[in-house]
């Protein structure tokens, strides 16, 4: 296994909602020394986020277009971001979409967009990232699920949204059982409720007491507190720590 550069570059997709978890990761990546990649559906808004984190932290960074659930986009965005940022070394997925449809009136299409968007991104960009992490013999990937998959729904999204988030606990303990010779580590994050608008708009504060309310601590989270777990996660000393789900959920579930 390698060891990591000096300069070490983490790409996150799914980075450029104003009010996001991907964002607020960024940020406290960059703040941390990472070169930031961003892909996001909006390309422009991708740029304009990495023009941001480069003015602001003094690192460099990088943003490129692409919608995840078309392996060729992901692949030439990365190809893209690749092109301009020092040695890729770490993977954050944390594009995806909410589903708050009732089982019994989940389509056809909406059950495809679900899954596309948020398990077949992930796969998508993993594999494309660990193209280029085998190549360096170092690498980190972390994904996204939710408590959503370990309780059973139970929050705003729904059933189609809960197989994709628990797909990618499956996906993430394969992937890092066949790549761990390579010197990659694969993790996932299972966060519980954030004050994001993927949780159907702005939250009030009536709204968060009462989702806190399942929990054992009195609030609900924030972007900071899974941008924290990212970054412990895709950093070096982590390196030993693969295959699992780490649970930032403020006591919703206890595993």
């Amino acid at each position: 296994m390698t060891d990591f550069p000096a300069s070490p570059t983490v790409i996150l997709t799914g980075a450029a909602s104003p009010r996001g978890i991907g964002r607020a990761s960024a940020h406290y990546l960059a703040e941390r020394g990472w070169n930031i990649g961003i892909i996001d559906l909006d390309a422009d808004a991708a740029k304009r986020v990495a023009e941001e984190i480069a003015t602001e932290h003094g690192v460099q960074a990088a943003g490129a277009g692409a919608d995840v659930s078309d392996e060729a986009q992901v692949r030439a965005a990365f190809d893209e971001l690749e092109g301009q940022l020092p040695q890729l070394v770490a993977l954050v997925n944390l594009a995806g979409i909410s589903s708050p449809v009732p089982y019994l009136e989940v389509t056809a299409d909406e059950w495809n967009r679900v899954l596309d968007i948020n398990l077949s991104g992930v796969h998508y960009a993993t594999r494309r990232a660990v193209e280029s992490m085998v190549k360096n013999g170092v690498g980190r990937v972390v994904s996204m699920s939710s408590v959503s998959a370990q309780r059973g729904g139970g929050t705003y999204s729904k059933t189609p949204y809960s197989a994709a988030k628990a797909g990618i606990i499956g996906f993430s303990r394969s992937v890092a059982r066949e790549l761990g010779l390579a010197g990659i580590t694969v993790n996932v994050v299972a966060p519980g409720p954030i004050d994001t608008d993927i949780m159907g708009g702005t939250l009030t504060e009536e709204r968060k007491e009462k989702m806190a309310a399942d929990g054992v601590l009195p609030r609900i989270g924030t972007p900071r507190d899974i941008a924290a777990a990212i970054a412990y996660l895709i950093s070096e000393d982590a390196g030993y720590v693969t295959g699992q789900t780490l649970n930032v959920n403020g006591g919703l579930y206890m595993q």
